[in-house]
């Protein structure tokens, strides 16, 4: 095992991390309004003299994994009117696009344990445009780009500072910290860097009264304070700054017109630097504290600053450089060891995967949130408004996390969100199984699934409804990690997350499928715009929607957990009669797919050859949406092959099929080749018999259709020239292919499921075509794309998706990264180009990323396609 598979088994390594959100101001959890307007209770102006209730923000911020103790920088280039402590952005009411952030920044490099890290912010040397992004988002439209940063011209002659961030760990609680900063431009430039220290504010709320402190203990060291950390810590800053010390209280002088006598509040260091306010404690004293270097980095030079937090103060700078070049070596050698294939010998493809991996680790987050103690306040709070308990959440007073978790993406998701969890840990698992099978674990615990089975979705709304792709997550985590420990899988992981799937299964039977037919009515599902209509509100036409996508997902989920309980079984006889159960629930799922709704023909339509979705109407009559959506593509899910000796290793199973075909012809014939044995005696069991999925691969692999450059589409690009409309009382409704940013306002227009790429359900397609190809074989071919002449089995069609998304990234032929578009800075400039930002989807046509920008955690999926052996069916 090299190092840091070494230090993997030593949870200490983990203690300290980047668990500092991005963004705390503009959370659910900060937001203690009367309407639930979580955007204006604490805005990015207020963030910098608001002391949380909850958890920390900063920039390249590090914590304790209690968050009592935090590390982050602040920067000021002289001109701003504020430090830059925080990264800004606009709200979901400022942004054209819903909420984005306004930054450039990356997240560069990580191990599994942190034990060596490296970010980096690009900072202007001109005052920051906050204004200019304001104004011109508001006046763009939604059928215009966002504006974002670099569109200012903030960039274009170089004025502006390159500031690198790494972190690497001499023992668990000794962190070296390293600040190189480059100035790009021409000439001199001066800067203002703090390295900042503080607690977490846990005393103000009248829970304890404990007050940790900061204190200046000699020259260039000062001492950090609280029992809650096992004692003492110190910082030790080299040369010579100017310490700066406050307190991380609120400045309600500020912001709401009292005197609390906190005279050296949360903002002192900010009023006294940019101001010259006597708002720093001249003791060298608080809860909050900077080392002010002043510097003047030379033309196109840089300027390096060492740290370091330790618990042994007579730790300095002699082995400082040692300790930072080990460190990155073990890196290195633990990501060449997991590089394969085509990311082995192309430099390019091993960077991205790398910096993939980064943003994923960059991305776990301190997350901390009492749901009953939020709704009912702190004892040495206002009580809450009464109204509060009418609004988001008062259904979850079980709810009650303090957790380290995989955020999607710290600055505009800087919360859990169900089904990007599930999704994030099947990269994770690769590098840290450990983690990622805790993460899924974390979900099913009583104090986040809710007492009647319900997963929480994320925090804006608990009760929210995520397509359930838990089950598929744990088991491809379970076989990844059963193949990197030499076929030892972990029962114990696999059997504690599987009764807790089943109370999951139970639930969305019960809620989800309100006519008892087996067709589900997920509603919202994750997918914001994707139909005519809200799925997450009332319909205009009165009824409801048999969904083709929340059916087939349920399929899935019963697939999955027929899987899971046949792998069980092999130790456990008791299993084999919950695999049948699962069994049976996926074909009359089966059934009703085939058999609802009008004339008994189902959610398929022979003529076009897809899925649609059902309206029934309060008439009793059914209408399809023929709307041509990744939703009609979700059968393909549902798919498992089973090997003969599997089946005949269980009476029970066996005898359980058979009956089927005895007594429900019906319902068996609808399932796909579930009865034939292919050569190598593997049985498939489908939603989609040859013939069907011959007719959706022919749209889903044709270019004036689904299949972009760059991946599945979300939507059919037949829908541009050919919108899908319906009219409800006078008042049309439609959907449009639109390749990128939406037109609609839907869930605040911060999304687009009417056109662009996702990575996950790319992968999910990637993983069905892999076991069907393992069913079909070699010699099952279909054409690809459609139109082409070009045939090819299902591995061959799986490897050309990975290809097209993994070209989202790579430079192709003339040296551009589709994912940055048009914009020249970005792509070739050297300072820019070798930066990935990994956004949330991708332009439909070009492959531009759009959306959140910084690792939306289920991107880094784009691994598995660059490095086809972390693929568990490979």
């Amino acid at each position: 095992m090299n190092p840091e598979q070494l230090r993997l088994k030593d949870p200490a390594w983990k203690q300290w991390g980047p668990y500092v959100s991005d963004r705390q101001w503009g959370t659910v959890r900060e937001d203690y309004s009367a309407n639930g307007d979580a955007w204006n209770y604490i805005s990015h102006d207020m963030a910098r003299s608001k002391a949380y209730r909850w958890s920390e923000e900063g920039i390249a911020g590090i914590c304790d994994d209690q968050q009592y103790l935090c590390f982050a920088i602040g920067l000021w280039n002289k001109k701003d009117p504020i430090i830059k402590e925080r990264y800004f952005g606009l709200t979901n009411p400022e942004g054209n696009h819903g909420e984005d952030v306004k930054e450039l920044y990356y997240y560069l490099d990580s191990t599994p344990t942190h034990s060596y890290m490296k970010m980096l912010y690009k900072y202007p040397q001109q005052a920051f445009p906050y204004e200019q992004l304001k104004q011109e988002n508001a006046r763009r439209p939604r059928t215009e780009p966002e504006f974002e940063l670099i569109d200012t011209g903030i960039f274009n002659h170089d004025e502006y500072f390159d500031v690198f961030v790494e972190y690497a760990k001499n023992a668990p609680d000794d962190i070296l910290i390293k600040i190189t900063v480059h100035n790009r431009a021409g000439v001199d430039a001066p800067i203002n860097v703090l390295p900042t220290v503080w607690f977490r504010n846990t005393w103000a709320w009248g829970r304890h009264t404990s007050v940790p402190a900061i204190n200046a203990d000699s020259h260039g060291v000062i001492e950090l304070y609280n029992k809650n950390i096992g004692g003492e810590y110190w910082l030790i800053a080299e040369g010579e700054p100017e310490w700066l010390f406050c307190d991380n209280e609120t400045n309600t002088s500020r912001l709401y017109n009292y005197d609390n006598n906190k005279a050296y509040a949360k903002d002192g260091i900010n009023d006294h630097l940019i101001h010259g306010a006597s708002t720093i404690n001249p003791q060298q004293k608080g809860t909050k504290a900077s080392a002010n270097y002043d510097l003047i980095v030379p033309a196109k030079g840089s300027a390096t600053l060492r740290l370091r937090l330790t618990r042994n103060p007579a730790n300095q700078f002699n082995d400082f450089d040692e300790i930072f070049q080990s460190r990155l070596a073990e890196a290195d050698q633990f990501y060449e060891e997991l590089e394969q294939n085509s990311a082995k010998s192309n430099p390019d493809l091993a960077m991205i995967q790398r910096q993939a991996f980064a943003g994923m680790l960059w991305s776990k987050q301190f997350y901390n949130y009492n749901i009953f103690q939020w709704l009912h306040g702190d004892p040495s709070q206002p009580k809450p408004p009464d109204d509060r308990y009418k609004m988001r959440n008062a259904e979850w007073q079980h709810f009650a996390a303090r957790e380290i978790i995989s955020m999607p993406d710290k600055w505009e998701y800087p919360w859990f969100a169900a089904w990007d969890l599930a999704f994030h840990c099947l990269p994770l698992a690769s590098i840290d199984a450990d983690f990622a099978k805790q993460q899924l674990l974390l979900l099913t615990k009583e104090w986040y699934m809710h007492p009647n089975g319900q997963l929480p979705a994320y925090e804006w709304a608990m009760g929210d409804t995520n397509p359930p792709v838990h089950a598929m997550a744990t088991w491809n985590v379970y076989r990844i990690d059963k193949l990197a420990n030499g076929g030892k899988g972990d029962i114990f992981f696999l059997e504690a997350i599987f009764h807790k799937l089943m109370l999951n299964f139970t639930w969305w039977v019960n809620r989800k499928d309100s006519a008892g037919n087996n067709i589900f009515e997920g509603g919202f599902l994750g997918l914001d715009n994707i139909g005519v209509f809200d799925r997450n509100a009332p319909l205009p036409t009165g009824g409801y929607i048999e969904q083709a996508d929340g059916t087939s997902w349920m399929a899935m989920y019963s697939l999955n957990l027929m899987r899971i309980a046949i792998e069980l079984a092999a130790t456990n006889k008791t299993y084999e009669e919950i695999a049948v159960k699962f069994f049976d629930h996926f074909m009359y799922i089966a059934g009703a797919m085939s058999t609802i709704g009008l004339d008994h023909a189902g959610l398929w339509d022979e003529e076009d050859g897809f899925f649609y979705d059902g309206l029934e109407l309060p008439d009793g009559t059914t209408k399809r949406l023929k709307v041509r959506s990744v939703v009609g593509l979700i059968p393909l899910f549902a798919v498992e092959v089973l090997s003969d000796n599997e089946i005949t290793a269980s009476p029970i199973f066996n005898t359980r099929l058979k009956w089927f075909y005895d007594n429900r012809p019906d319902l068996a014939n609808q399932i796909s080749r579930l009865n034939e044995l292919n050569p190598e005696g593997k049985r498939l069991v489908s939603l989609l018999r040859g013939h069907r999925m011959k007719m959706l691969l022919k749209r889903m692999l044709d270019e004036n259709e689904f299949l972009s450059d760059y991946g599945i589409r979300s939507a059919s690009k037949y829908h541009l020239e050919n919108p899908y409309r319906i009219t409800v009382d006078g008042e049309e409704f439609s959907v449009k292919y639109l390749p990128a940013e939406s037109d609609s306002g839907l869930f605040g227009g911060n999304s687009n499921w009417r056109g662009p790429i996702w990575m996950p359900m790319n992968y999910l397609l990637i993983e069905s075509l892999q076991r069907f190809h393992q069913y079909y074989g070699d010699e099952f071919k279909v054409e690809c794309p459609t139109g082409s002449g070009v045939f090819m089995n299902l591995k061959e069609v799986a490897n050309e998706l990975r290809r097209r998304l993994s070209s989202i990234f790579k430079k192709n032929k003339e040296g551009v990264r589709p994912v940055y578009g048009t914009n020249t800075k970005l792509q070739s400039d050297p300072a820019f180009l070798d930066h990935i930002l990994f956004y949330e989807y991708f332009d439909g046509d070009t492959g531009r990323g759009l959306g959140a920008s910084h690792q939306t955690g289920w991107t880094g999926l784009i691994v598995s396609s660059l490095c086809v052996n972390l693929h568990p069916d490979e």
